[in-house]
């Protein structure tokens, strides 16, 4: 178990309350052994991310893609299925799942697609054009 004090970090800094409840998520959410299911975290290029989720046997509707502020949260719901099964080996996953990540500030969720069992969320950083670097004339 690991467990990391941010208190000294929280009485010499002034703004940082953001980054330092990222870092607490992330250390309690290592600790849940939170692996399904499994994903892919891409840079595609300077301000363009995909996520990658692997929901093979969850259709389409039983999906659900939500952005709210900072937090992409995604869930699959699998539809009541009043059909007993009799497994003599159940090697795949059939459960509910939710799974968050954090986003940065000025990323967006451009698209998503559900192809072959894998969910691809697209994602893009837009930069505000007040907080672009701009040249300065000299007079």
């Amino acid at each position: 178990m690991r467990t990391v004090d941010f208190t000294p970090l929280y009485r010499s800094s002034v703004g940082f309350d953001r980054l330092f409840d990222l870092l607490e998520n992330a250390s309690r959410s290592d600790q849940k052994g939170g692996g399904y299911p499994p994903y892919n975290i891409e840079a595609l290029d300077k301000n363009r991310y995909q996520i990658t989720i692997a929901v093979a046997g969850f259709a389409e509707n039983e999906l659900e893609i939500q952005s709210e502020s900072n937090k992409l949260v995604v869930r699959g719901k699998h539809a009541d299925d009043s059909e007993t099964r009799n497994y003599l080996y159940q090697g795949i996953a059939a459960r509910n799942f939710e799974r968050v990540f954090e986003l940065a500030d000025h990323v967006r969720v451009d698209s998503a697609q559900l192809k072959n069992g894998l969910l691809a969320i697209n994602l893009v950083k837009e930069i505000p054009e007040a907080m672009q670097p701009r040249k300065i004339a000299i007079n």
